[in-house]
């Protein structure tokens, strides 16, 4: 199977119930088709520094951040192909720059700190990332359903609900099953509208009269929003969760280890 491995596009984020799902989903039909994944479970190993530097720099909100990640499709045997994706932010634009490599590669070269086998621009650009911000770690795990679109008509727009968003700081391995702390509510869907240019007048439209706004959702910021809620928490310090502004959460740099 050929793989896209570069993406430029912005990313536009929902959280829907149930019915404005459905709403959506019908709304989708004579523009958009189930992409080549279809209905898939994501599984995701965000990678960090020990003081969680990335996800607190993502947090503040600046021009530019960006995360390491190796991303799988399905359940990933050691000779399965996963994705070792850098995505950078700058300026409201995603630019994502992905390899495909087996799972036993990957899990060995970031064991060992070794560099990619493969020999190209963006495994560079990876290697670089991962020599900057040396020592990096497997942080978090983060799980999800996805049902994915793109259009029929060949414009590169794509959309995505994700649902039972979990994650877990132990077990942090593709293979292992989808298991973790829920980020979302019952019922609620994470929908992402990427588009490489302005959001189509149908999709406007459609929004508008459903009164569906777009907000700030990062799945591993607000997993690293319940991390330290729980830390606080167990020092003594009942915080309230912020969903949509993480900032709120920052206090004193992140989380303690014994």
């Amino acid at each position: 199977m050929d793989y896209q491995n570069i993406f430029q596009r912005h990313e536009m984020k929902y959280l829907l119930n149930s019915q404005e799902k459905e709403q959506m989903l019908e709304a989708l039909k004579p523009y958009m088709r189930p992409d080549k994944y279809g209905h898939a479970c994501i599984r995701n190993i965000y990678f960090d520094t020990d003081t969680f530097r990335l996800i607190r720099r993502s947090i503040e909100k600046p021009a530019y951040k960006e995360k390491l990640r190796i991303r799988s499709y399905q359940t990933a045997g050691p000779n399965d192909m996963v994705f070792v994706e850098l995505k950078k932010k700058y300026k409201s634009i995603v630019y994502k720059r992905r390899i495909a490599i087996t799972e036993q590669e990957a899990r060995e070269c970031f064991q060992t700190g070794a560099p990619l086998p493969i020999h190209s621009q963006i495994a560079d650009e990876i290697n670089y990332f991962r020599c900057y911000y040396q020592p990096l770690r497997p942080a978090v795990f983060l799980s999800y359903e996805r049902e994915a679109y793109e259009a029929v008509d060949g414009s590169g727009l794509r959309v995505t609900f994700d649902e039972n968003i979990q994650y877990r700081q132990e077990g942090l391995s593709l293979g292992a099953d989808p298991y973790g702390k829920p980020l979302l509510n019952q019922g609620e869907a994470l929908m992402e509208i990427k588009a490489a240019y302005a959001m189509p007048l149908w999709m406007s439209r459609k929004l508008a009269s459903q009164q569906i706004y777009q907000t700030s959702f990062s799945k591993y910021g607000a997993a690293y929003q319940q991390i330290l809620a729980e830390d606080q928490i167990q020092d003594g310090e009942n915080i309230p969760l912020y969903r949509d502004t993480f900032a709120n959460i920052l206090k004193n740099g992140g989380l303690k280890y014994a």
